[in-house]
């Protein structure tokens, strides 16, 4: 594999005879899952793996992010929206299920909910400087608005995020029947 794919990554390659010219790959939980037509050898294979992999990869760059991930991020934020503290610690965590993210601006703590690395970077973006924006301003105050609304995207960032808990909610519910 190429050097901008995880060692990482979880692989499955599967082949199939119904296949006959065209590869596919999607996510199923954790694994990037590659299917090719039966016939398909290497190397020829070799570069369709790898170039359907890559761009499954791209599709959820969350997914495999470590709060070291996380804490560059934030790193990254602070510098372009804010210039303000940043946090003690960073995290994900797999508890939160009302909420994206929250902050201890006590102790500089920020916690961020798991199911959001489906959700598109930009859309991550805006939680993470929702958040931060409460290390300066610990409540929903017009200067921690003002503060927030600095990241360019928040207004889609809060229109993506009450579709996306709708459909979590959606899904929960059809799940407990």
């Amino acid at each position: 594999m190429s050097e901008d794919i995880p060692a990482s990554a979880a692989i499955e390659i599967r082949r199939s005879a119904r296949r006959r010219k065209t590869a596919t790959a999607f996510w199923q939980n954790d694994t990037v899952v590659v299917v090719l037509p039966s016939w398909m050898r290497p190397p020829e294979s070799d570069a369709m793996v790898e170039n359907l992999v890559r761009r499954v990869l791209a599709q959820r760059p969350n997914r495999r992010a470590s709060d070291e991930d996380l804490a560059g991020r934030a790193a990254y934020l602070t510098r372009h929206y804010l210039r303000g503290s940043l946090p003690s610690s960073i995290r994900w965590v797999a508890n939160q299920r009302h909420q994206w993210g929250s902050c201890t601006a006590t102790n500089g703590d920020i916690r961020v909910s798991d199911r959001l690395r489906v959700v598109p970077p930009w859309v991550l973006d805006g939680v993470l400087v929702h958040e931060l924006a409460h290390l300066d301003e610990p409540n929903h105050s017009p200067r921690f608005h003002q503060l927030a609304s600095r990241y360019p995207r928040m207004g889609e960032v809060d229109a993506f995020l009450q579709g996306f808990s709708l459909g979590l909610e959606g899904t929960e519910a059809l799940a407990a029947d």
